[in-house]
């Protein structure tokens, strides 16, 4: 039910600008590849494994493969004609074979042409295909378990993190946390593999902050929630993070390990981890794909303006974000029912009716994305070491979540910058959760604004400022925001940033089956 009375008009008018701002970013976004895809796109065609000779220490095949090819041919037309081509020429079994002969210096890639290119570009689609086939089985072996298993019986789902660095203790920690309540499990990576420009091998037992995200963790981890799910009689959801400068390799990891949930922001690299702008929105586009096909939920990072930014002053920039993140989202072919758009709890407690105001902007996110799973953030910048503000804080928080129709609620933790949670912390914090669910899940049906009160005013102003921002967006154009520093107080320039060596633009004659089948949605039979 609309408790704000937003006119349609404006909201219309909010998402065509948000279009207009977002399109020469996806032209860029069509126009060119990185590093990263081409690596992604041979994962997808079944590369594993990692040169554990390398003077450098382990070193995944995949780019091994990829520098090479580069270094010889270039990437322009992308790695799956000469990678394939290679494999034919040499007659060589597997890509991980192509890999081992090309660390040994056997291998000269060339780009064929011909019905030499003919053959590998059939070669390479048939074995993406068969890589494309197990991301849409394990979206079907969700929906299976869901089915069996069931879905939380309320909403918001909770949502817990872990991170111990050891996905063995981690393992321990999620299974207890679904015992005790917890919807969704998101193991976060340890601090800086999003500027690592490579995935790591195996199982991993530490690290820093946070564990490493790696195909056999992911493996590890979902074994471990069905196992648990089965106990508790609910399908507890896995989430990790495709971010950074290996976004599409692990979100295709995510699909090929049936992952649930990823992080997986428009813009959140380029502001916060000062990733190249151009790279970030190439990357993000073929994560998505890969998302949409996997039936996979992402969450996006508005959140993380809040921290650098006041909450009341950029309110509006929230929006900006969620509006242009949708849009990517759309054009990439995710739907609604997959985009988890992220809005937080950030407003200083000090603010004269802070909690109406946050009452109205978590009223706004979900009347202008409403058949979106809203994922509702807590209290991090104001949690000032005080255990029992911070749990009182967290209850207001919880409130407001289900005020508001909240889809996702990440538990916040009263020990928020005071240490890495205990057990008993996440225990107390689920407590709260489960309290204020318990007393007042379905108070939302008796919450209603006055329609001329201070809520409903708020929400109009925030729509209004997003709209003015997204006119100066789109004359400006959304690079030079970004380098101007609108959303999160953070400055990046298009051509600065990490990673922009990466970057390929297009040539004509560029092949990747990987993205022909991911925009298709067609998959070839028998493949």
């Amino acid at each position: 039910m609309a408790l704000l009375d937003l006119d349609p008009g404006v909201v219309a008018t909010a998402r065509g600008l948000a279009a207009k701002a977002a399109e020469p970013v996806v032209a860029i976004a069509k126009a060119h590849t990185t590093v990263a895809v081409e690596r992604a796109t041979l994962r997808l065609a079944g590369i594993t494994g990692a040169d554990s000779t390398h003077r450098a220490g382990d070193v995944p095949w995949v780019n091994r493969v990829i520098d090479t090819v580069r270094e010889h041919c270039g990437l322009e037309h992308g790695v799956a004609l000469p990678a394939f081509h290679a494999l034919k020429e040499h007659n060589l079994g597997t890509l991980t074979e192509l890999a081992e002969a090309t660390a040994a210096g056997q291998v000269r890639f060339t780009v064929p042409t011909g019905r030499d290119r003919t053959r590998a570009e059939k070669a390479a689609r048939t074995a993406i295909a068969r890589g494309v086939k197990t991301v849409d089985k394990n979206k079907a072996q969700r929906e299976k378990l869901v089915a069996k298993w069931g879905d939380p019986a309320q909403r918001p789902w909770i949502y817990l993190i872990v991170a111990t660095g050891d996905i063995d203790e981690d393992v321990v920690q999620a299974q207890n946390a679904a015992r005790a309540g917890a919807d969704i499990i998101a193991v976060i990576r340890s601090t800086g593999q999003s500027l690592l420009d490579y995935v790591p091998e195996g199982a991993t037992h530490h690290g820093f902050a946070g564990t490493y995200a790696t195909q056999e963790n992911f493996r590890i981890m979902r074994a471990a929630l069905d196992e648990v799910s089965k106990e508790v009689g609910r399908y507890v959801r896995l989430t990790n993070y495709a971010s950074g400068l290996c976004m599409p390799e692990i979100a295709v990891l995510a699909g090929l390990q049936r992952l649930d949930m990823m992080l997986n922001d428009s813009m959140y690299g380029i502001l916060f981890r000062d990733i190249n702008p151009i790279r970030t929105f190439v990357d993000q586009r073929f994560s998505r794909q890969v998302h949409a096909r996997a039936g996979i939920i992402i969450n996006t990072g508005e959140d993380n303006y809040l921290t650098t930014a006041d909450a009341v002053d950029a309110a509006h920039t929230v929006t900006v974000s969620q509006l242009l993140n949708e849009h990517f989202a759309h054009e990439a072919g995710l739907p609604d029912h997959l985009l988890g758009l992220g809005h937080a709890f950030e407003i200083n407690p000090k603010v004269p009716e802070s909690f109406r105001l946050e009452l109205a902007h978590a009223l706004l996110a979900r009347e202008l994305f409403p058949d979106a799973p809203l994922k509702w953030m807590p209290p991090t910048k104001h949690m000032t070491g005080d255990v029992f503000n911070g749990y009182l804080l967290d209850g207001f928080f919880n409130l407001a979540g289900v005020l508001t129709g909240q889809s996702i609620l990440l538990v916040g933790m009263m020990t928020e910058a005071v240490v890495t949670p205990f057990l008993s912390d996440r225990d107390l914090a689920l407590a709260n959760v489960r309290y204020v669910l318990n007393a007042a899940g379905g108070l939302a049906e008796d919450f209603r604004p006055a329609p001329d009160g201070f809520i409903v005013k708020r929400a109009h102003q925030v729509l209004g400022e997003a709209v003015d921002l997204l006119e100066r967006i789109v004359d400006d154009g959304l690079l030079n925001a970004i380098a101007d520093g609108t959303f999160g107080l953070m400055k990046r320039p298009a051509d600065g940033g990490k990673g922009a060596d990466g970057v390929v633009e297009k040539a004509d004659g560029y092949c990747n089956p990987a993205s022909e089948l991911l925009e298709s949605g067609l998959l070839e039979v028998g493949a």
